[in-house]
């Protein structure tokens, strides 16, 4: 099994394996039927609180990770990415400019670990 993560913007890769959307709200400029993408989880999002508090702030991104696992802790919606990650490769899918600071990689970080 491999995590990895990427931009929903960009297009597949042959080894992406499952694709699945894990931000809360629909991407800017994205229209549902132009989105290549096999699952939307939009419910292992951190809390709008959270991501706003964050604002997608570098500086942040420590005590972001340990918020937003604080948050995942007994997640249902973090179980059906476990599930979707032991059927193969699984790419988690972000509209972040910068998604090494984003949700998914503390996800990736998460199954991974």
């Amino acid at each position: 099994m491999t995590v990895q993560v990427r931009r929903i913007y960009d297009p597949p890769e042959k080894d992406d394996g499952t694709r699945v959307l894990v931000d809360r709200v629909w991407p800017r400029g994205l229209r549902k039927e132009d989105a290549r993408y096999d699952e939307w989880i939009k419910d292992v999002a951190p809390s709008t609180e959270l991501r706003k508090w964050y604002g997608h702030d570098p500086d942040r991104f420590g005590e972001f990770r340990r918020r937003y696992r604080a948050e995942l802790d007994g997640s249902s919606a973090l179980e059906r990415l476990r599930e979707c990650a032991h059927h193969g490769n699984l790419t988690l899918l972000t509209a972040t400019r910068d998604p090494e600071y984003s949700q998914a990689e503390v996800l990736r970080e998460v199954l991974d670990g």
